[in-house]
C-alpha cells in the first residue's frame, strides 16, 4: 500500500488562505480542482486542511434528501455534512470535524445565540459587521495549525444566499498579506457550434466578482478538452490577470486523475510562487508521487458489483462508488457498478442479478424499496454471491434470516413497521423519548470489538476497528440467540449493539451497522470492500477454472497425452 505523505505544520510560515469560488453554474468540480491542488500541496511536504461553505439555511446536512443533495457524509465526531467534504478527506487523507464546515444555519445560529445573550451589549446586529466576522472567525480557528487552509464557497457567485460570504472574503483580502491569500475562480468554458472555446461566460462571472471588490488571482477554465492558447490569451484580457495565471481543467476518465492534470499544468507551482511557499517546498526529486503511481497502475481484469439502492443519482451512494474503486486499485482490477432500482426487484430479481459478481446493499432511511433489497439480499445468501450490507443493508439481512429462514413471517424493523409481530430490528429503551430529530442517532465514530476466527477479524486483521455510524435502530437483543442458532454470526459488537455479521459457510456474507465507506480512502480501502472483492475474484477463479477443466472428454485426453 502507498504510504501517505508525512507533513509539519511550519510556524515560520504562518496561515496560508487559498479561497475557491464558482461561477456560471454549479457542479463545475470547483471542489475536486481544489481538492486536487491540496493534495499537490501535501505532497510538496505542507500541512493542509480545508473548509467548505455551504450558504443554505439548514445548520447541517443530516435532514437533507440525498436525490436532491447527494449523500449525507458523516465525520468522526459526527457533523452530518456535505459530501464535498469527503472529497476532502479521500484527497488530502485527513479526518476533519464539523468546524471544517461553515453553513449560514450555523453562522445565524451563533450570532443570534449571541445577541440573545447580551454578547453585542446593546448594537444593532447587522450582516456587516457580525456575520462576516463570525465567518471569518470560523475559517480563521479551522486554519490554525495548517500550513495552508483551503476554502471552497458552495454555489455560483451571484447567488444571493452567497453574497455574506464573498463579502467576508472580501475583507480577508484587506485584512491578510498578500502573500499570504489566493483567490482561485472557477468557471465553465464551452464549446459554439462550430466548435470554438467561448469565454463570455467567464468574463460575465469574473465582472460579477469584481463589482462587490473581488479581484480572481487565479482562473482555472473547465472545458471538454485544454483550454487552447488563444483562449486563455482571451480570458486574461479580458478578466485581468496574467496569461499563465489561466489554467485548464478539462474533463480526465476518473476524478483521482485531476491531481494529475493540475500538476501537468503547473498550478500548484503558480500557488506555491504567489504564497511565498516555493522555497519551503519539498524539491520536485523528494516529493511524494504515490498518488500518481496508484492512480496510473494497469489494472487488468473486471469485477462487476450490483448496488442496489432507491435512488436512481450516483452522488447518493458516492462514497460507497468511491470505496469501490479505492478496493480496486488495491486489487489492481477495475470495478463496474451497476445501480439496480431496488423497487424492480420486490416481486424477485428475475435475472437482474445474474452475471454480477457482488451484491451491495447499502444504507438509507424509509420503507420505500425495502422489499427489493431483501430479495437483492436473498439471492446473495441462497446463491453463493458475495455480499456486503452497509447500516440499514445490515438490517434488512437480519430481517430477510428471521423471515426466510426462521421462519418468523412478517418479521420486520419497528422503524419501517410499527406493526410488525416480530421486531427483529428496534429502537433500544435508552433512546425512547427523545423528541429531538437527531437525539436518537447514534452518529460519528465509534469502537466495535470483533471476534476471533471470524471473517470479520480476518478482513480488520484486529480485535477492534473504529468506523463511523449515522443510524437510530438496533438489532433486537431479543431475537439475538435465536438468529444465532439459525447460523447468523454477530462477529462484532459494542456494548449491547450488534455490529458486525457473518454467514460462516457462505463465501463473503457480510452486514456492518457503521459505515465503513467514510473511512475508505484511494491509498488505504475499507477492509470490508477489500474483503468483497477478494471473494469475488476468488469465485471468478473458480469459474474459469471450471471452465478449463469441464470441457469435452477428447480435449481433456489430448491434454493428459
Amino acid at each position: 500500500m502507498p504510504t501517505e505523505p508525512e507533513t509539519g505544520y511550519d510556524e515560520t510560515l504562518g496561515n496560508k488562505f487559498v479561497f475557491v469560488t464558482g461561477g456560471v453554474m454549479s457542479g463545475l468540480g470547483k471542489g475536486i480542482t481544489a481538492a486536487s491542488t491540496g493534495r499537490l500541496l501535501s505532497n510538496a511536504g505542507f500541512d493542509v486542511t480545508a473548509v467548505k461553505v455551504d450558504p443554505y439555511l439548514n445548520v447541517d446536512a443530516g435532514t437533507m434528501n440525498p436525490f436532491q443533495h447527494g449523500e449525507v457524509y458523516v465525520l468522526k465526531d459526527g457533523g452530518e455534512v456535505d459530501l464535498d467534504l469527503g472529497n476532502y478527506e479521500r484527497f488530502l487523507d485527513i479526518d476533519m470535524t464539523s468546524k471544517h464546515n461553515v453553513t449560514t444555519g450555523k453562522v445565524y445560529q451563533s450570532v443570534i445565540e449571541k445577541e440573545r445573550s447580551g454578547d453585542y451589549l446593546g448594537k444593532t446586529v447587522q450582516v456587516i459587521p457580525h456575520v462576516t466576522d463570525d465567518i471569518k472567525r470560523r475559517i480563521r480557528e479551522v486554519a490554525e495549525g495548517s500550513d495552508v487552509c483551503i476554502i471552497e464557497v458552495g454555489g455560483t457567485v451571484g447567488d444571493i444566499e452567497g453574497m455574506p460570504y464573498l463579502e467576508a472574503l472580501r475583507q480577508f483580502a484587506h485584512e491578510e498579506d498578500e502573500e499570504d491569500i489566493q483567490f482561485i475562480h472557477v468557471t465553465l468554458v464551452p464549446y459554439s457550434k462550430n466548435g470554438e472555446q467561448k469565454t463570455k461566460p467567464t468574463q460575465h462571472s469574473v465582472k460579477e466578482l469584481r463589482s462587490i471588490g473581488l479581484q480572481p488571482d487565479i482562473l482555472v477554465g473547465r472545458a471538454d478538452d485544454r483550454l487552447d492558447p488563444e483562449t486563455k490569451e482571451k480570458i486574461a484580457l479580458f478578466c485581468d490577470v496574467p496569461t499563465e495565471a489561466v489554467f485548464s481543467n478539462p474533463d480526465v476518465p476518473d476524478i483521482y486523475q485531476v491531481p494529475l492534470m493540475v500538476e501537468d499544468e503547473g498550478l500548484d507551482e503558480y500557488v506555491m510562487e504567489r504564497l511565498d511557499l516555493a522555497d519551503d517546498a519539498l524539491p520536485e526529486a523528494e516529493r511524494h508521487n504515490e498518488w500518481r503511481e496508484l492512480v496510473t497502475q494497469d489494472q487488468s481484469g473486471t469485477v462487476n458489483v450490483a448496488l442496489v439502492g432507491k435512488y436512481g443519482l450516483e452522488d447518493a451512494y458516492l462514497s460507497i462508488y468511491e470505496s469501490l474503486k479505492h478496493a480496486g486499485l488495491a486489487h489492481n482490477v477495475n470495478v463496474e457498478t451497476e445501480w439496480i432500482h431496488a423497487e424492480e426487484l420486490a416481486d424477485g430479481t428475475d435475472g437482474q442479478l445474474d452475471g454480477m459478481d457482488a451484491v451491495v446493499v447499502p444504507g438509507g432511511f424509509g420503507s420505500r424499496g425495502t422489499e427489493g433489497k431483501m430479495e437483492a439480499i436473498r439471492y446473495a445468501r441462497e446463491n453463493g454471491v458475495p455480499y456486503l450490507g452497509l447500516c440499514l443493508g445490515f438490517q434488512l439481512a437480519v430481517v430477510e434470516y428471521a423471515r426466510n429462514v426462521l421462519g418468523l413471517e412478517g418479521a420486520h424493523s419497528a422503524e419501517l413497521d410499527e406493526e410488525t409481530p416480530y421486531p427483529v430490528i428496534d429502537i433500544l429503551p435508552e433512546q425512547e423519548g427523545v423528541d429531538d430529530m437527531g437525539g436518537t442517532m447514534r452518529l460519528g465514530a465509534h469502537v466495535t470489538e470483533i471476534e476471533e476466527d471470524t471473517l470479520a477479524h480476518r478482513i480488520y486483521d484486529d480485535d477492534s476497528c473504529t468506523e463511523r455510524h449515522r443510524h437510530r435502530y438496533e438489532v433486537n437483543p431479543e431475537y439475538i440467540d435465536d438468529l444465532e442458532a439459525a447460523g447468523l454470526r454477530f462477529s462484532g459488537e459494542s456494548g449491547r449493539r450488534m455490529e458486525i455479521l457473518e454467514l460462516p459457510e457462505h463465501p463473503y456474507f457480510l452486514g456492518t451497522q457503521f459505515h465503513p465507506e467514510f473511512r475508505s480512502r484511494p491509498g488505504r480501502a475499507s477492509p470490508p470492500f477489500v474483503g468483497l472483492l477478494d471473494a469475488a475474484l476468488e469465485l471468478q477463479g473458480e469459474s474459469t477454472e471450471e471452465k478449463r477443466t469441464d470441457g469435452p472428454a477428447d480435449e481433456a485426453e489430448e491434454v493428459e497425452v
